[in-house]
């Protein structure tokens, strides 16, 4: 992927992604120290719109992460909401995207620590279609690696450190011969998979990680949860045992880039009849009409691109 032309924020100002630069040295480089979001955008070519999801939410969250780490974000979460939409139509996208806002710690110098450090602020957006293959259901492991839990490190923020623990987990599963990974907590209960929440359906019923279990609590995670309380469906947060993942008649992961992907086997055991059950069906085609504005429900999710740039100069 050539980076070079794409337009981005940082240092306070727009620029091309090849004028932005960080040193060696620089303290989040050396020490994991900074947190980001990932934010997806849905081009609708009927409608000749980017379509940018969930900004908000995102943006609330990544004030947290920041708070966590003794940052502080120089712009209100609306203002960010709009530097995001000036940012992706200044690059004139018209394809799916994804979004990296970023804020680390930006001192070039040795010392492990987190006061006395200056932040700097970024939004990234590239071209993105899918992370993992949704066609067809992922075969997946329980991780050897264990999620790290909140004495250690805060999960409830997306600290760019802590993504050493999904990297050794995922890198595991692949080349182990799986598609994907799911964490446990440091007291064997169910956490999430690498870069996914979980989701499981018994009984018509679904079930997923609460907060204890050092989860993310992802923005898709919450959106599902509310298409599925739309068709009735109850959405129970516990623990989660790992043998309650072989015994469920659904199983599929959720997240920004992610999506829904079904979940066809854990540890060679197969989910249901290993196709895509009818709850997770519902959900993923309800959510997929979402983010593509094809469904007035949830239309308050979606900034639109373009729109609100033709309202901004009128």
């Amino acid at each position: 992927m050539d980076l070079s032309s794409i337009t981005v924020y940082a240092n306070g100002k727009f620029c091309r992604y090849d004028e932005a630069k960080v040193g060696l040295l620089t303290h989040g480089l050396q020490y994991g120290t900074g947190c980001f979001e990932g934010i997806r955008g849905y081009w609708s070519p009927s409608e000749r719109e980017l379509y940018l999801v969930l900004l908000r939410e995102h943006y609330d969250r990544l004030k947290t992460s920041a708070k966590i780490l003794m940052m502080n974000i120089p712009h209100s979460v609306d203002e960010l909401i709009d530097l995001t939409v000036e940012l992706s139509a200044r690059n004139r996208f018209e394809t799916d995207i994804y979004i990296r806002p970023c804020i680390f710690k930006a001192a070039e110098d040795i010392g492990v620590r987190l006061h006395n450090v200056p932040d700097a602020f970024a939004i990234i957006p590239v071209p993105f279609a899918n992370y993992l293959d949704t066609s067809k259901g992922l075969n997946v492991c329980i991780s050897s690696w264990r999620r790290a839990d909140d004495s250690m490190a805060p999960p409830r923020a997306k600290i760019t450190g802590l993504y050493v623990n999904s990297a050794l987990a995922k890198s595991e599963a692949i080349t182990n011969g799986y598609d994907e990974a799911i964490l446990l907590s440091h007291d064997g209960h169910v956490a999430e998979g690498s870069a996914e929440n979980v989701f499981l359906v018994r009984h018509g019923k679904l079930l997923t990680p609460d907060p204890s279990q050092n989860v993310l609590e992802g923005c898709t995670r919450r959106a599902i949860m509310d298409i599925a309380a739309s068709f009735g469906v109850e959405t129970i947060e516990r623990s989660v045992d790992r043998g309650e993942l072989y015994a469920a008649d659904e199983l599929f992961f959720t997240g920004t880039a992610a999506g829904i992907g079904y979940i066809a086997s854990v540890d060679r055991r197969i989910v249901g009849d290993g196709t895509m059950g009818p709850i997770t069906r519902m959900l993923g085609e309800t959510y997929q009409r979402a983010i593509r504005n094809q469904d007035p429900l949830w239309s308050h999710w979606l900034t639109a691109t373009y729109a609100s740039k033709t309202k901004a100069t009128v």
